[in-house]
């Protein structure tokens, strides 16, 4: 009988997840590439440009996660490597507006099945450890974000060397997350575990609590992703090197959510959402009032509040809500990336029109909301446990 190789898969998943972080890190230093100093194309059509890398990922969860539970897992990884490979490709050949929107489609539905069927896979291997895991799965996020931040830098930077070379890196974590999965038996999904029917299921996804968290998962994501995604034009009259900022924010997460088991003991998801809130809302306020050395001060604060936003509200859905199961965790996902292409060309419009502090006030607002929402989950969620107690 095949057994299940735990370690061989979970490092696999998050060479998987180093894949799409990479790409997130070397678009944003593609944004310089094709700007009003490189091909030419203005802020809001890099927004343009750039949105299908989220609603590639959205459309690629909302199709990938029912698809999970009926093809299985190993399905859904091979079409994510196909599609990651074919959008890197296709990006190394893009040069212009046009050009650059199919290549990011193809990498932002490629990153949406990677998410698709490896967050309920990780939920699949440590059931008794969701959220603990899915933190530590999404290290890779921040951390692959840290190491792609650090090789577009050192490759166009330092050494001044093509772009396409910088873009040609996401070949190595490719082929070797692909070598890992190749030959390997891979879990079923928790639903399909748990004997939970598909109505059960699709009727889990319209329940009260389920639609609020589908909400704050947009706030959450447009305030971590888009801020981040956008971070070379925000930046770039407050420090001579804002992809040095991104790796900065991003070493801080990847080394929050390495310890999040002890965090989560603690503070319990609701808790860690609400503190998340309040840390991004005043970072990001910070970021509007500082330069220099002092917008790293500013940037660690915002990286202490958005480290634990994304797999957090992942954890709290497979940990209170199994039922919706994969389906469940790929609507957040789709949710969060969906609402990152709706703010990245109105976060671009603003930065054309009145520039990168407005753009970067009007971003605030959504933490602010959050802290509100979040004092409301927490309330609910204490209440809850309360009565179950009784």
């Amino acid at each position: 009988m095949e057994v299940i190789n735990k370690n061989r898969l979970f490092l696999a998943s998050c060479l998987a997840l180093i894949t799409t972080a990479m790409t997130f890190a070397i678009r944003a230093r593609l944004e310089t590439v094709f700007g009003p100093e490189g091909v030419g194309l203005t802020l809001e059509q890099i927004g343009y440009a750039f949105a299908p890398a989220f609603f590639g990922f959205t459309l690629a969860m909302i199709v990938g996660g029912p698809l999970v539970d009926w093809l299985g897992i190993k399905k859904i990884t091979w079409m994510a490597f196909l599609t990651h490979t074919i959008g890197i490709l296709l990006t190394l050949l893009a040069d212009s507006m046009t050009s650059l929107f199919v290549a990011t489609l193809f990498i932002g539905v490629g990153n949406g099945f990677v998410e698709a069927a490896l967050n309920p896979m990780v939920a699949s291997l440590y059931p008794s450890e969701k959220t603990k895991m899915l933190n530590r799965f999404h290290v890779w996020f921040p951390g692959g974000i840290v190491i792609g931040a650090l090789l577009g830098w050192l490759i166009m930077d330092v050494f001044g060397l093509s772009w396409h070379f910088m873009v040609s890196t996401l070949f190595i974590p490719l082929i070797v997350y692909g070598l890992l999965f190749f030959g390997q038996k891979i879990p079923v999904t928790e639903r399909v575990q748990l004997g939970i029917s598909s109505k059960e299921m699709f009727s889990s996804v319209l329940k009260p609590l389920f639609v609020f968290m589908v909400f704050c998962m947009f706030l959450t994501a447009a305030s971590e992703l888009g801020t981040t995604q956008r971070i070379e034009s925000l930046l770039k009259e407050s420090v001579s090197a804002p992809l040095l900022v991104l790796a900065f924010i991003n070493g801080i997460m990847a080394l929050g959510r390495l310890f999040a088991g002890q965090v989560v003991h603690k503070l319990k998801p609701s808790g860690m959402l609400l503190y998340s809130a309040i840390f991004t809302f005043i970072g990001l306020w910070m970021l509007t009032i500082t330069s220099g050395g002092m917008t790293f001060i500013a940037a660690a604060i915002f990286a202490v509040g958005v480290t634990f936003f994304w797999p957090t509200m992942l954890g709290f859905v497979a940990e209170y809500m199994p039922e919706t199961g994969a389906l469940g965790l790929s609507i957040m996902g789709g949710a969060g990336m969906f609402s990152v292409s709706i703010v990245l060309p109105v976060m671009g419009s603003l930065m054309d029109n009145t520039g990168a502090i407005e753009a970067l006030r009007t971003m605030s607002i959504l933490p602010a909301i959050l802290i509100v929402a979040f004092l409301g989950l927490n309330m609910f969620m204490k209440k809850r446990t309360s009565i179950s107690q009784i």
